[in-house]
């Protein structure tokens, strides 16, 4: 396996970074995470763009994105593979062991790693923490992900793979890595980004392709949601038969089914919408 690392390909085996990078020691970093399809990019260009917005809400300088956009491409060259989770990290770069950032400018690393596609519907919890809608980080994809690590590791322990979030005004969030959509009355609802959740890029995809709507939902609204699902690059689509306690026979529901289908026909007519 080889990734990108200062300006190159490097052999995952010897790439090094300093034990002093700003993304090691104090979490000062952003990322990305995209769907490589048979050594392709799904939604590189949104992607990208979303990369400089949280650089820019760190106040990281804007990434090359013709360098990382070579990266990205020399490193799905470098390891063929039908399905991978292509992963951009942008850090603060070598710096003192304190919050004060250093002058030796950021660090990229590109690195790719192999994947499978995920299964049609899935079990979730709720947890008990919340998401700060007013926070500092608010809406940026950091690489400050020890909350997430956290509630994820509840929810496998509890046999599921997502755990999702209320905001501190008690309404429905996000989830560890994913955006919630639920279904009322036929028609299909996810929390806007004043919630706080983040500006998901199959989040995006879904409501212009599916016209759902953006809706300030209470946290209980999971308890009588007639469907829910999730989105995120690697799930797309995916359906949620449990949610804590609640079983949702027959996930995916006709509504998530033809969401589902309609995100696959899209996604497989343009690789970079």
């Amino acid at each position: 396996m080889k990734l990108w690392l200062d300006g190159g390909l490097q052999d995952i085996e010897s790439a090094r970074v300093s034990v002093f990078d700003h993304g090691l020691t104090v979490g000062d970093g952003v990322f990305e995470t995209v769907k490589a399809v048979e050594g392709r990019a799904f939604a590189l260009t949104r992607h990208l763009d979303r990369l400089t917005r949280s650089a820019r809400g760190l106040g990281l300088p804007d990434p090359d994105l013709d360098e990382v956009r070579r990266a990205c491409a020399a490193v799905l060259q470098a390891n063929p593979m039908p399905l991978g989770r292509l992963r951009i990290t942008y850090t603060g770069g070598h710096g003192p062991l304190g919050s004060d950032r250093g002058d030796q400018g950021p660090t990229l690393v590109v690195a790719l790693g192999a994947t499978t596609r995920r299964p049609d519907s899935t079990a979730v919890i709720t947890v008990p923490w919340t998401r700060n809608e007013h926070g500092a980080l608010t809406g940026l994809k950091t690489t400050s992900y020890a909350e997430n690590v956290v509630a994820l590791a509840r929810a496998t322990g509890q046999g599921a793979t997502e755990a999702l979030f209320g905001n501190t005004a008690g309404r429905l969030c996000e989830g560890t890595g994913s955006n919630v959509f639920v279904v009322l009355d036929g028609e299909i609802h996810t929390p806007p980004l004043a919630s706080g959740c983040l500006a998901g890029i199959t989040r995006a995809l879904t409501v212009e392709w599916t016209g759902a709507k953006e809706s300030d939902l209470p946290l209980d609204v999971l308890e009588h949601a007639d469907e829910i699902f999730l989105t995120s690059t690697l799930r797309d689509v995916q359906a949620v038969h449990r949610v804590d306690g609640r079983e949702l026979a027959g996930a995916p529901g006709p509504v998530t089914a033809k969401a589902m289908r309609i995100f696959d026909e899209r996604s497989g007519n343009d690789l970079d919408p």
